[in-house]
């Protein structure tokens, strides 16, 4: 039997950050991870970093976002970790006069309430990002974004904690968790017992199942992710690159699909809108994706969604057209039923806690979301832009 004071299962972004801040507070504190560290969606996405600003009055999605930068810049700048961080901005392209109504409306929207944003005519774009295609309407852009390699930063993350006195366990696929008498709780993975007063799920799109363990509806559905590379090329892209398409749709048809989360490209079979996020790593590859399908825990790739999402990215950058897909790969993203992240304590059992819900930008918000999580382990005080993301509100006892 393996004791400890907090026990985080799993050992994505949101968990390696929870434990890496609890250690920093001198909580004793071990992360159990099934596979290897970064083995799942925090490993295998775009490793874009959204950030707009704290705005007049920080929101939850402020501090997320805007303190997880912070948390990158410190794991690149200050701890010494290369996790190829660079501040690069984004640009979202708008391809329609419809989608440029959108933009500028939501443009004026976020400047009144204190975020960095603009929108630039195609032409303006063209001068920080020269190969965008001439014929866009125009293209948001987004000058606090960032990237860095979400595996690199995910293990160092993992790591940091590890030298803030933190056991990292790979290679242990929990079986089996049970509340004891006393409170504590146990939990049975691959031959060997650990108890921990303090559990914390962090288990992205695998935190419905670790629920229902302990009886308890963790509402947390998985949805499929899916992206491309090419081979290493010159640099040729020098932001994170998104589309305004699917946020133009999104917001028009905001419950497109009742009983599935809110923002996917897919109605069952059917695709309702495309979806486009990527970036050029620093090793040349130009990478891709979009698709976000509820399919359960089926990742099979689906090659029409990889061809859809790749002719998006050539109308928006018509380099590509000349290129090829090199390879090609999927995760899978924890996305809520009601579309907002599931960060606290579960209020169906003492000491239990949650954070996931963060769907498909996990890897710029997970940092923070793990950093506020510890905060609120290590006062038992709740800062008050967790409300929004209350486990109260959605997580529920099994009948």
């Amino acid at each position: 039997m393996f004791e400890s004071e907090v026990v985080v299962i799993e050992g994505g972004i949101a968990g390696a950050s929870t434990a890496f801040h609890l250690a920093q507070h001198g909580r004793r504190v071990t992360l159990l991870e099934r596979g290897a560290i970064a083995s799942e969606a925090s490993g295998v996405n775009a490793g874009g970093i959204g950030a707009l600003g704290w705005g007049n009055v920080p929101d939850l999605e402020s501090h997320l976002t805007m303190g997880s930068l912070e948390i990158f810049r410190s794991l690149q700048l200050d701890l010494g970790y290369d996790i190829e961080f660079r501040q690069s901005g984004g640009l979202q392209a708008v391809q329609s006069p419809e989608e440029y109504e959108y933009a500028r409306n939501r443009i004026s929207a976020l400047r009144s309430r204190g975020y960095t944003a603009e929108l630039l005519t195609a032409r303006e774009a063209r001068s920080i990002e020269p190969n965008l295609n001439p014929r866009l309407a125009g293209a948001m852009h987004f000058p606090l974004r960032a990237q860095a390699d979400p595996s690199k930063a995910t293990r160092a993350l993992a790591d940091a904690a590890q030298r803030q006195g933190a056991d990292v366990i790979t290679g242990k696929t929990v079986t089996g968790i049970a509340r004891a008498s006393d409170g504590t709780y146990r939990i049975d993975c691959s031959g060997d017992t650990f108890r921990a007063g303090r559990l914390v799920l962090a288990a992205g799109a695998w935190c419905a199942p670790f629920g229902e363990m302990l009886g308890i509806s963790i509402p947390i559905v998985p949805v499929r992710g899916q992206m491309w590379a090419t081979e290493p090329l010159p640099p040729r892209v020098f932001h994170s690159i998104s589309a305004v398409e699917s946020y133009s749709y999104w917001a028009g048809n905001p419950e497109i699909s009742p009983g599935q989360p809110p923002e996917l490209t897919h109605v069952g079979d059917q695709r309702v809108t495309r979806h486009l996020y990527g970036r050029q790593t620093r090793d040349g590859e130009v990478i891709f994706g979009g698709d976000r399908q509820a399919l359960g825990y089926d990742r099979t790739l689906d090659a029409g969604g990889i061809d859809a999402n790749f002719c998006h990215v050539a109308e928006i950058l018509p380099f590509l057209a000349e290129l090829s897909i090199k390879r090609s790969w999927s995760g899978l993203m924890p996305f809520s039923m009601d579309g907002k992240p599931i960060i606290g304590s579960i209020p169906q059992a003492d000491n239990l806690y949650v954070v996931s819900g963060l769907a498909s930008s996990g890897f710029g918000r997970g940092p923070m979301a793990g950093k506020l999580l510890a905060d609120y382990i290590r006062t038992g005080h709740r800062d008050r832009v967790l409300l929004d993301a209350d486990p109260a509100r959605c997580v529920t006892a099994l009948d």
